[in-house]
């Protein structure tokens, strides 16, 4: 029998129930519905009670045993744990467990690495990579020259060729490989190649790939690249937050962009919560957790295809797929609003080389890190691609979305997480 984690919010019940009525509503909506947005994931209790603990209530700029407040003895004792347990989960040189999220930790990195004006090559937005690679709306493509990588037209993976004439081309400071939405293995050895090659600083965000990485399902970058961020949530199932691993001889650079540069006091129950989640990874559980999310993966890919859905590059490697809904006549918006309706979550998500706008692209977004983590496996895979396909066929008809709803509810059931 599985365990059910409890929500102790007793106090917040009587205090403010309007936001307790609230949080309770969307744990409802958590536990009900079929979570396929590939960055999100489910916390453990042990994760949840550390984010509601008091380490929120200290201020502790500065790092342990170095702070610019009295008061920090445990702490430096709870970030030196954080700190000591992501080092052993990913053979780090060095870590810093301060950054608030993925975003800061991207913009301290390259601050380490780079002064403004320096040139950053990451992959383009609409290929899969992230804002912080060097998109023109966003810091990276603000205040540093950015270079940006696509992938091949024809078959919608990394063209490596290309990135290499390119970055001899261009000679980046940094370039960045990790991506939010390409579902194949990176050849991350072929990067650091690369980047010594051309005398560039070899930098990985593997935020959405973190989890699988530390369990070995996924090449991990960390010991031989410069520079590695992650988020702590995605596939690393912790809280909400990131961190930023890296070679010792950066290690001075690293910590300064984080603080004094870019932040003041670490929020310290995150950190918690983080060092928690870690001590999760460490375990041998965690490894099998992260090997069936692939096979989740493949098998909900497999199945989806066999239903007429064209997925970008014809599979995937990890966690995520992208699905090209252009032959179903049907756009990643109204995919989206036909899947939320029917309790089954994904994001739209632009394809390689969209026709249309990102706000109504051509594919939608899905991913196993959460249906896994309800304990769901490769038979449950089978049942949600059905459901899928049923609702995005049924996008029309308010009667059957609401029956599929009714189904997903029942199959959620099986799967319970929170009490």
């Amino acid at each position: 029998m599985r365990l059910l984690h409890k929500m102790h919010l007793g106090v917040l019940k009587e205090q403010d129930p309007v936001i307790f009525e609230l949080i309770q509503q969307e744990k409802k909506r958590q536990m009900e519905g079929i979570e396929l947005i590939p960055s999100e994931n489910i916390v453990s209790q042990a994760v949840l009670e550390a984010l509601a603990s008091v380490p929120t209530n200290k201020y502790s700029e500065g790092y342990p045993h170095k702070r610019y407040y009295a008061g920090n003895e445990f702490i430096d004792r709870i970030e030196g744990l954080a700190i000591e347990r992501l080092k052993k989960l990913f053979n780090a040189e060095h870590a810093n467990v301060q950054p608030l999220s993925g975003s800061p930790a991207n913009m301290a990195a390259y601050f380490a690495l780079m002064e403004p004006g320096d040139t950053l090559m990451g992959m383009r937005l609409d290929m899969g990579g992230h804002l912080t690679h060097g998109h023109s709306v966003n810091f990276s493509g603000k205040i540093f020259r950015s270079i940006q990588y696509t992938v091949d037209k024809e078959t919608e993976l990394i063209d490596f060729d290309a990135i290499k004439k390119l970055a001899e081309k261009e000679k980046p400071k940094v370039i960045v490989s990790g991506y939010t939405a390409y579902p194949r293995e990176i050849d991350f050895k072929a990067f650091r190649e690369l980047c010594d090659e051309v005398g560039a600083f070899a930098v990985a965000d593997i935020a959405h790939i973190a989890g699988l990485c530390c369990a070995g399902v996924h090449e991990n970058p960390v010991p031989y690249f410069d520079v590695v961020t992650t988020t702590t949530h995605k596939t690393l199932r912790g809280p909400r937050g990131a961190a930023i691993m890296c070679r010792s001889e950066f290690a001075e650079r690293v910590d300064k962009a984080v603080f004094p540069f870019l932040q003041g006091g670490p929020h310290e129950n995150v950190i918690a919560a983080k060092a928690v989640a870690f001590g999760e990874a460490l375990k041998p559980e965690f490894k099998l957790y992260a090997r069936q999310i692939v096979k989740n993966a493949k098998v909900l890919a497999s199945e989806l295809m066999a239903l007429g859905f064209r997925l970008v590059t014809g599979g995937t490697d990890n966690h995520l797929m992208l699905i090209d809904l252009t032959e179903k006549k049907v756009t990643g918006k109204e995919a989206e609003s036909a899947l939320e309706k029917a309790g089954i979550y994904c994001n739209k998500n632009t394809i390689p080389f969209d026709p249309r706008k990102p706000w109504d692209p051509s594919g939608i977004r899905i991913g196993t890190p959460a249906v896994t983590t309800h304990g769901m496996k490769e038979s449950e895979m089978k049942e949600i691609a059905s459901l899928i396909n049923r609702a995005i066929n049924a996008r029309n008809s308010h009667v059957e979305l609401k029956k599929i709803r009714s189904e997903v509810k029942e199959l959620c059931a099986r799967f319970p997480f929170y009490e």
